[in-house]
């Protein structure tokens, strides 16, 4: 439950975010009665915070044009969401400047009560985010521009890179971005394809706003259409099942949740996914550094032995300096 004082702040945050706001409006916002938001922005008004109220049709609050507050404290709750919001901004997988992130994690920190900051500190300290696909990060100034393509709705110039490594040029519609297994999605109408069509974040080269309006189909949900696309192609995939030789809270710390499920056996934890590239999931099993056994699939234990094969012969192969004459 709201404090009193919390509740006049939200006032006034909601007062700093719009134009204007009617009485009934913040009365539905915050869940209390128009004569309780009257008293409050008396309160205000009290203390110097010069709200305007026009009477009327068309009347409600506003701060005089101009007014500008320096930032308000948080409440705890409000910190804690923001701390953990920051935290997790690796787990995102998303190109965020450390330097950025660990800025502002200092400015919250720096505005709470001792009692709140060393609560969040101990929070901070033993929360462990950890992703493997660091290469795979989207830089955040690519979901910027995509994301005001989508907002403006206009279309994007992509240089895009297919999954069989060739570099095309794509003009798109941009619907919407969408997070899921891992990755970050574009969705949106392919004027190439001439269909709706689905572009990994990752393997956007580059993306060139145009000005040329779309007009966007209203009722397209881009997270159905993401989870459809997902769900048609898991039909598809390998059942991996790798048993890992460590500790369920080691694995934890290491494989993202939304990657497969790990469930503690007699001799460790299994390790359960689906995919369709069996060279790229050995590759990240190799890259956990952690002992393992294969169950399933069998094609898995041949890739491990086709990858061995390869660096047996990098391994082997001697530089063209201590290559002795024919």
């Amino acid at each position: 439950m709201y404090h009193p004082t919390s509740r006049v702040l939200a006032v006034l945050e909601l007062l700093q975010a719009r134009p204007s706001i009617t009485g009934p409006e913040l009365a539905e916002r915050l869940e209390m009665d128009v004569r309780t938001i009257r008293r409050y922005i008396m309160h205000l008004q009290d203390v110097g915070i010069p709200v305007e109220s026009n009477i009327g049709r068309h009347g409600g609050y506003r701060l005089r044009p101009g007014f500008k507050l320096p930032p308000l404290l948080f409440t705890e709750e409000e910190a804690t969401a923001i701390m953990l919001g920051l935290l997790g901004t690796s787990w995102l997988e998303i190109g965020q400047s450390a330097v950025a992130v660990e800025g502002a994690l200092a400015k919250v920190s720096r505005v709470l009560p001792l009692r709140a900051r060393d609560r969040l500190q101990a929070i901070s300290s033993h929360l462990f985010f950890f992703s493997p696909q660091q290469d795979g990060r989207p830089d955040v100034s690519l979901l910027i521009t995509l994301s005001e393509a989508v907002g403006q709705r206009q279309r994007v110039l992509l240089d895009y890179r297919s999954p069989r490594d060739q570099n095309t040029r794509r003009k798109v519609e941009p619907y919407g971005i969408v997070g899921w297994d891992g990755r970050w999605y574009l969705v949106g109408y392919c004027c190439l394809r001439q269909d709706m069509r689905t572009f990994r974040l990752d393997r956007i080269q580059r993306a060139e706003p145009l000005d040329e309006p779309f007009e966007r189909e209203e009722e397209f949900d881009c997270r159905a259409y993401v989870e459809k696309q997902y769900a048609t192609d898991r039909s598809a995939r390998y059942r991996i099942r790798v048993e890992f030789r460590t500790s369920l809270y080691t694995l934890q710390q290491r494989i993202p949740s939304t990657y497969g499920t790990l469930t503690p056996t007699a001799n460790g934890v299994m390790f359960e996914c689906q995919y369709d590239h069996l060279e790229g999931q050995a590759r990240y099993l190799m890259s956990l550094n952690l002992p393992f056994v294969i169950h399933e699939p069998p094609e898995l234990r041949e890739t491990f032995r086709q990858l061995a094969a390869q660096m047996l012969q990098v391994a082997d192969a001697a530089p063209p300096s201590e290559v002795g004459p024919e």
